[in-house]
């Protein structure tokens, strides 16, 4: 079957990409000793929709053993120290999705991020339709090992889908038996995490990162105006408390979450005492290759 890769949807993917590349590039020249976490991520979120896309979810800023899902609250003072720092930005246009991450280090430990980088670049190189997503996860852990170091194996690329940020094929990030064989016109995002832990990451306690779990109403006035503009603005894609405008919008999404109206992401960590590393990019599968959207 033939796909039309030159399609509106496409497009759109191409169109985020593009934003996406650029926000990428300029929030991670800001990450510097002493400049605010949020700052940065409030920053980068502004730019996007200035470059004509929106925020696919909030700006992830994960440091040292935090692996994704950590964000800036409201009222955050945190600023960078001496730290392995990842960016993990998305973009969208009209629900077509980029994804990408970068990380940069202020802890003098260069190889970890170069390890997840040289792996992510073995893993474009593999992609093409027809192979294997267990063989991309291959060359992902080969290079890390080869580094000294141990991909992070609960943590996995991911397809994106029209208004979903997570959907299938599940790219590993090590070799696996059992793959999916990827087709042309394919929409993945590869992200090799690298990490001088265990290669497990477990759920902390902050959440900052919320999503719509299902449609309902709800009685309270702060709740239902918090539902109201998630469900109209963010649809099912995944947001920030300090996104939303109602008054007292902490409480207000404990009622949602209590009511399984929304579910949160906790922040995801390896050991206390480890660092973890993570490199993204966003493609299109081709007959023979890949198209790089976020390059």
């Amino acid at each position: 079957m033939s796909v039309d890769l030159t399609s509106e949807q496409y497009e759109k993917h191409r169109e985020a990409g593009e934003i996406l590349a650029e926000v990428r590039d300029e929030a991670a020249e800001m990450v510097e000793v002493g400049v605010s976490h949020l700052e940065v991520a409030e920053w980068a979120e502004d730019r996007i929709r200035e470059l004509g896309g929106k925020p696919a979810f909030p700006v992830n800023i994960s440091i040292d053993e935090e692996a994704a899902h950590a964000t800036p609250s409201i009222d955050d003072d945190s600023t960078f120290g001496e730290d392995m720092v990842n960016l993990d930005i998305g973009v969208h246009v009209d629900g077509w999705l980029a994804d990408t991450a970068i990380t940069v280090d202020l802890s003098g430990n260069e190889d970890l991020k170069d390890a997840s980088a040289e792996a992510l670049d073995a893993a474009l190189d593999t992609v093409e339709a027809g192979v294997q997503t267990g063989e991309i996860g291959a060359a992902i852990e080969e290079v890390i090992e080869g580094y000294g170091y141990n991909p992070v194996v609960n943590l996995t690329g991911h397809g994106l889908g029209h208004w979903e940020q997570h959907t299938t094929p599940n790219i590993p990030n090590r070799a696996v038996s059992q793959g999916v064989e990827l087709a042309a016109g394919d929409v993945v995002a590869i992200e090799p995490f690298a990490t001088d832990g265990g290669g497990k990451v477990s759920e902390g306690s902050e959440e900052e990162i919320f999503a719509l779990e299902r449609e309902a109403s709800i009685r309270n006035r702060q709740a239902r105006q918090a539902l109201d503009q998630i469900t109209e603005e963010f649809r099912t894609l995944p947001f920030a408390t300090r996104w939303l405008d109602t008054s007292r919008a902490e409480m207000a999404l404990r009622r949602l979450k209590r009511n399984d109206i929304v579910h949160g992401y906790p922040v995801l960590k390896e050991d206390d005492g480890c660092l973890v590393s993570q490199k993204e990019h966003t493609v299109i599968v081709t007959e023979d290759g890949c198209e790089v959207t976020t390059r």
